[in-house]
């Protein structure tokens, strides 16, 4: 049979016929509810992995197992090239976040359903798409793609990667590759080609305050007794100023000089109720991509439904820190935590406790390796490709950029804006997940025919 991996479109058609295959692939997975974390059953991530595994096999890769303290089995395989072609890594992970209340979902959250051209179910977009795309991307050459392979999937990435993200530093010949695709993002929206070019590093804050050893009734002695719940809101008003920006000394913000998106495809995408504004100044791109943001994602504190007349003895809030990509997450948080250590809300004390951090990362774009993946990605979706920042964190990039320095870094995959990952109806759009496949396929072909990245 003559090989036809040549031409405009040759990718695409290849991908359509392989389609069906995907497909099942993803369904397969998606029945698998690999949720990371101690407390969930660890039968699931075992199932994933070991299926991950033989997928990739299939496609003509020699895989064996990373066994790493405390974390999730990674799939490691190898696929050698033609002699002096370069090596590109292909990473994703194959666990996924709870479904959160499934009262929510409009079909059960672990058994796809394919709705107007969509999959819904947990772990179709984040991330089990983009291990089904490294898979159709291979299998378009038939298992003798023109690069060599490498293939990371990891099983903690949800939970911040555990081992795996100190491991590139101990042994990074394992991970040496002239360029890493990194399979955990996707476009900004339905219909753009997009390459993400920084990632926000992250740290997580817990807030406490204690003051009194039980419930006091709030008429006998609210307005003298120190109230626990209203001590921690004012030292929380203090993260952000009148306007919404971070107040927080240390932080490092710069003006975001990449492309974006408006401000109404934000609103539109966040679901912003009407009527209701965005917060902070600047670029929106500034405030998103390349400055910071403290979220309060938890408190503890009675709850409206059952409150009861009484001087709160106890109240704890979590925060999620969103850091400059090129800001050290460590270094941020300490910055945060010496804000809140410092403050004494009506004279009471905070207590602070630092949870676990992750570096962002800002790719080298001046590259071989980035004009052929703008090329292939816009011949995937006939539209040219944008290049945007990223408010998400993926662990393990800042840890593999930092071991293999020499190597182009591609954040890149099948989701889109709309996807609603972590969410209630999470979905993949089956159109984006085969551009994507037809994209990275194609790459392959146009990295080859450029040789090495320099």
């Amino acid at each position: 049979m003559p090989d036809t991996r040549s031409g405009p479109g040759w990718a695409a058609d290849r991908i359509a016929r392989l389609m069906p295959e995907m497909r099942r692939d993803l369904d397969d997975l998606v029945r698998i509810p690999s949720i990371s974390g101690p407390e969930w059953p660890q039968a699931p991530i075992r199932e994933a992995h070991d299926l991950v595994a033989r997928l990739f096999r299939e496609a003509g890769v020699e895989t064996r197992e990373l066994n790493l303290p405390d974390t999730a089995p990674v799939v490691i395989g190898e696929l050698p090239g033609p002699p002096g072609a370069p090596t590109v890594l292909l990473y994703s992970h194959y666990d996924v976040v709870p479904p959160g209340d499934e009262s929510l979902w409009a079909s059960p959250p672990f058994e796809p359903a394919e709705r107007d051209g969509a999959v819904y179910g947990r772990g179709t977009a984040d991330t089990k798409s983009n291990i089904v795309a490294h898979l159709g991307a291979l299998r378009a050459w038939e298992g003798r793609p023109p690069v060599g392979i490498k293939v990371v999937i990891e099983g903690a990435e949800e939970i911040g990667g555990g081992a795996l993200t100190t491991h590139p530093a101990t042994d990074p010949d394992l991970f040496r590759a002239d360029v890493m695709i990194i399979g955990d993002m996707g476009s900004v929206r339905p219909g753009v080609p997009t390459l993400t070019v920084a990632l926000r590093g992250t740290a997580s804050i817990v807030v406490e305050a204690r003051t009194l050893s039980s419930a006091k009734h709030s008429g006998q002695y609210g307005g003298a007794a120190p109230d626990a719940l209203l001590a921690l809101l004012h030292a929380l008003s203090t993260l952000h100023d009148e306007r919404g920006d971070v107040a927080v000394p240390g932080l490092r913000r710069t003006e975001w000089t990449g492309g974006g998106i408006s401000e109404a495809d934000f609103r539109e995408l966040a679901e912003v109720a009407d009527g209701q504004p965005l917060i902070g100044t600047g670029s929106l791109g500034s405030r998103i991509w390349s400055g910071p943001a403290i979220t309060v994602t938890g408190v503890d504190a009675p709850g409206v439904d059952r409150a009861v007349n009484a001087v709160s003895p106890h109240a704890r809030a979590a925060l999620n820190l969103r850091v400059h990509p090129e800001q050290d997450a460590a270094e941020a948080q300490a910055a945060v935590i010496e804000h809140l250590r410092s403050l004494r809300p009506m004279g009471v004390g905070i207590d602070v406790h630092a949870g676990p951090t992750g570096n962002g990362f800002v790719a080298r774009t001046d590259s071989v390796a980035y004009e052929a993946a703008k090329a292939a990605w816009s011949a995937a979706w006939g539209a040219q490709t944008v290049m945007v920042g990223a408010g998400g964190s993926i662990p393990l990039v800042s840890a593999l950029a930092s071991a293999v320095p020499e190597a182009d870094v591609l954040l890149v995959g099948t989701t889109d804006g709309y996807a609603n990952i972590h969410g209630p109806n999470e979905r993949v759009l089956l159109d984006e997940l085969a551009r994507a496949t037809a994209a990275e396929a194609d790459f392959f072909a146009r990295l080859a025919e450029a040789g090495r990245p320099a």
